[in-house]
């Protein structure tokens, strides 16, 4: 018996919209009915007059079902325009994350000696605690986390991605 691999890949994909009530729902409606994962998710309202918001969405499939769900957004009405800055080219990606340590003692020491590694900021702090905020890379927010769960990791929250293609052109 033949096992067939389904190669998947990780694409951050770019969506201008009106800026309306329901228009996140229908997008997320529109992964739900067909099956899709959205691994993140953000949303800004991007113009000066409230008018139109960006859609940051990271999801995971092989290359036709990607192309699948771009084609299936760009037809959603207020929809005005889908980058796949995955495949449009160079891009930079980023994420916060609030990071909530426990620590006393020499632990307290190595959490602040970890985060001074990572650049993270001690957002606040009391005698057996730390909020670290810290942006980066998705891989570099993971790395931090994995550490701190060793010293006392508390509570985790993230913003998910946001991202924009490099250069003058916008997405």
């Amino acid at each position: 018996m033949k096992i067939q691999q389904t190669f998947t890949e990780r694409h951050v994909l770019a969506v201008l919209v009106d800026n309306e009530a329901g228009i996140l729902a229908k997008i997320a409606g529109l992964f739900t009915a067909r099956g899709y994962n959205i691994d993140s998710l953000t949303v800004a309202d991007i113009t000066e007059d409230h008018a139109t918001s960006r859609i940051t969405i990271v999801t995971n499939g092989p290359p036709p079902v990607i192309d699948q769900i771009i084609s299936q957004l760009e037809r959603l009405v207020p929809v005005h325009k889908v980058t796949d800055l995955t495949e449009a080219g160079p891009h930079v990606e980023r994420e916060l994350a609030l990071v909530k340590v426990r620590g006393t003692g020499e632990a307290r020491v190595e959490a602040l000696r970890i985060a001074d590694v990572f650049r993270a900021s001690v957002i606040d702090t009391t005698t057996e605690s730390f909020v670290f905020e810290l942006t980066g890379a998705s891989e570099k927010i993971d790395s931090f986390i994995s550490l701190m769960r060793q010293l006392g990791l508390v509570e985790v929250g993230r913003s998910g991605i946001v991202g924009m293609m490099r250069g003058a052109e916008g997405a």
